[in-house]
């Protein structure tokens, strides 16, 4: 189980309490309008997330699957959860979860709030990710500031939904998580999956030949969330705007990184829709390098087809293609 802060601890607990003045309002106007419960109430946390657990599930009869956190919201790393989202909890029976930490708000509280909640991690069992490690500093330079601590993510890069190829083994993870649950729909879920994977394998092939024309592979990215795709097609990000997703660069930060992409040979810099791209934007323009903006599919569209994961990441083999060039 993922450790939790005292801080999201304390949010939580307090919301699980709300959420009990809430629930009994709840369900009998549900009932009133005459819905029907589903045998199988699926939470996913997150737009991707979601985005698998449906194409995995559909049209198994029963089974409903539902977004906790808003479409839009993006990778939920600071996420505080609000007493709707935990009486979302307390209705469902199942919880999908990107893992890795990511979802920092797992942990006793979820439990609390719904004891007899299943947790299906989609990260795993997968083992060759990519590890954030603290940087080494010379013996004599003592302990580091707590800020600086703060400020750096040590780790596993979570952002595994954002490579078609990972992505891939995410969705295989989901179908044996429902296959557990719910034993006479494994038959769908398997064959839903492996459609499925089929569809992000092929994807993940078109990424490696488009990467295979480019002419350039050096990239700065807004943060680390391309982190696995770079690594599959051979790109090197030589540099990441923002370490933390959403906490902007200090002065004296942008200085360096303004000096680390003018030395790198970096052809352009890719920024995010979830994310402000002021800050991007402006070291762009001081090392002269294009900008476009690449989507990793960590939000989009409340009701978004089943096809938007790979509609979009299919726009994103296209703005490489565009931006870095391709060989002569």
């Amino acid at each position: 189980m993922i450790a939790l802060s005292f801080k999201f601890k304390t949010m939580i607990l307090s919301c699980v309490m709300v959420t009990g003045l809430f629930a009994g309002r709840a369900l009998p106007a549900a009932r009133a309008q005459g819905e029907t419960a589903p045998r199988i109430h699926v939470l996913c946390s997150f737009f991707p997330v979601y985005q698998f657990t449906q194409n995995v599930a559909a049209g198994r009869e029963g089974v409903r699957v539902e977004l906790m956190l808003p479409a839009a919201m993006g990778c939920p790393h600071d996420t505080l959860l609000t007493p709707q989202d935990m009486e979302k909890v307390g209705r469902a029976q199942v919880f999908v979860a990107n893992g890795l930490g990511l979802e920092e708000f797992l942990g006793a509280p979820l439990t609390h709030a719904n004891p007899k909640l299943t947790i299906i991690d989609a990260s795993r069992g997968i083992t060759d990710l990519i590890v954030h490690r603290a940087p080494t500093e010379p013996a004599s330079a003592g302990p580091a500031a707590p800020e600086a601590e703060a400020n750096t993510h040590i780790g596993p890069n979570p952002h595994l939904f954002a490579s078609p190829a990972m992505a891939a083994r995410m969705v295989r993870n989901i179908a044996e998580g429902l296959a557990k649950v719910d034993p006479e729909g494994a038959a769908i879920y398997k064959k839903n999956a492996t459609a499925y994977e089929a569809k992000l394998r092929r994807l993940s092939a078109d990424f490696d030949a488009e990467a295979r024309r480019l002419r350039t592979r050096k990239i700065v990215t807004e943060h680390s969330v391309f982190d696995y795709l770079a690594r599959q097609i051979g790109l090197e990000v030589v540099a990441v705007i923002e370490e933390n997703p959403g906490q902007e660069p200090s002065a004296a930060q942008m200085l360096d990184l303004v000096q680390t992409i003018k030395q790198s040979g970096a052809a352009a810099v890719f920024i995010e829709p979830q994310y402000p791209a002021a800050v991007a934007r402006t070291i762009a323009r001081e090392v002269g390098l294009p900008v476009a903006v690449l989507d990793p599919v960590a939000s989009g569209p409340e009701r978004a087809p089943l096809t938007y994961y790979e509609s979009v990441m299919r726009k994103n083999i296209e703005t490489l293609g565009q931006t870095l060039g391709e060989k002569k």
